[in-house]
């Protein structure tokens, strides 16, 4: 909050949900949504051209939440990015449809962000809807990326979610923050270019959060704002699909961001790590991921070839980035058997 005048005033934040088909997350979700006790909202949901009743379902139970509704199902980065377009306020939050808010998460992050102008993005403390007491796996508490590519977070390596015991409750710069509840200066947002539509859905918050610590700003979390996160209500763990979309997207986020003397070894290094992983998965009996990492590292090949690569992001460019690990997690998880955060982090 600021004061001008003697008068308090609010940023003003629109949190706004994109969603396809998604009308039992909204029944269940949207009410904690509302109750949010930050004064200067709105509640927006952003509908990818649902064929469920989700929109008849939100005007008639839900007035007061605002719709904007897309022409086809533009994925999570396009739907956003259209979106957004027509939304004007001072922080956007990119909310999940799956996810269970707090009354107070919202103050505790603009608070933080407003307190210095170099903070582009936040998320809150994220635990599981299911396991309340343990970090969710696509947020916990804080994105960190390895020399290779891969992401974790504190409090998630891997398949290995921690209980949350209060050890990452420190507000901390990291090197991204969750899509599930990000919270975006909105002007640097549009800036920067926004989400990278060819991701269509996955990495494109790490993609986005990468971007803009070489423009010069800082990623952060702020444990003190807590939200529940179903996971996987769009795409399950574990499905095919998914799968591609988070290779071909870390390569070509690599490939994007990466100083091209680094990129020269780490993306033929990190392609090897990812075959190896496939031949795994073929002789365990899955093919299905076997494929779709066949699929993934075709489709980056042809990104490179084919497609035009976005400009990096506008402004003073930084190479001193936050939350990169200069070790990789592959070795230290499965060979040294470090399963959380801090026993990888504290051995370096």
């Amino acid at each position: 909050m600021n004061i001008v005048g003697g008068s308090i005033t609010f940023p003003s934040v629109a949190i706004v949900i994109l969603n396809w088909n998604g009308k039992a997350f909204l029944e269940k979700f949207i009410p904690s949504v509302l109750a949010t006790d930050y004064r200067n909202k709105r509640v927006i949901v952003a509908d990818n051209a649902s064929t469920d009743d989700s929109l008849i379902f939100l005007k008639t139970n839900f007035p007061a939440v605002e719709i904007i509704s897309n022409e086809a199902n533009f994925g999570f980065a396009k739907g956003y990015n259209r979106a957004l377009k027509k939304v004007t306020a001072d922080y956007y939050v990119l909310l999940n449809s799956d996810v269970e808010v707090t009354p107070g998460w919202i103050s505790p992050i603009i608070d933080l962000m407003e307190s210095n102008p170099l903070i582009a993005a936040c998320q809150p403390k994220i635990l599981s809807y299911t396991h309340k007491t343990e970090f969710e796996y696509a947020g916990a508490s804080g994105g960190w990326i390895d020399n290779f590519g891969y992401p974790f977070m504190r409090g998630r390596v891997f398949d290995t979610c921690e209980k949350d015991n209060g050890q990452y409750d420190e507000a901390v710069s990291c090197f991204w923050a969750s899509g599930a509840a990000l919270f975006v200066k909105a002007k640097l947002y549009h800036a920067s270019g926004g989400l990278d539509e060819y991701f269509f859905a996955h990495q494109e918050e790490i993609d986005l959060c990468w971007r803009l610590q070489l423009a010069g700003y800082k990623i952060f979390i702020q444990p003190a704002a807590v939200v529940y996160h179903v996971g996987g209500g769009t795409l399950p763990k574990g499905n095919n699909r998914k799968i591609f979309l988070n290779f071909r997207n870390n390569l070509v986020m690599l490939y994007k961001n990466l100083p091209w003397q680094s990129a020269l070894w780490k993306i033929p290094v990190r392609m090897l790590l990812d075959a190896l992983a496939a031949w795994r998965a073929l002789f365990s009996g899955d093919m299905g991921y076997f494929m779709a990492l066949v699929k993934a590292h075709f489709h980056f090949i042809k990104w490179i070839l084919l497609e035009k690569h976005p400009a990096i992001a506008p402004g003073k460019r930084s190479e001193k980035l936050t939350g990169w690990y200069k070790g990789s997690i592959i070795w230290d998880y499965f060979i040294k058997k470090k399963t959380t955060f801090s026993e990888i982090i504290d051995s370096k």
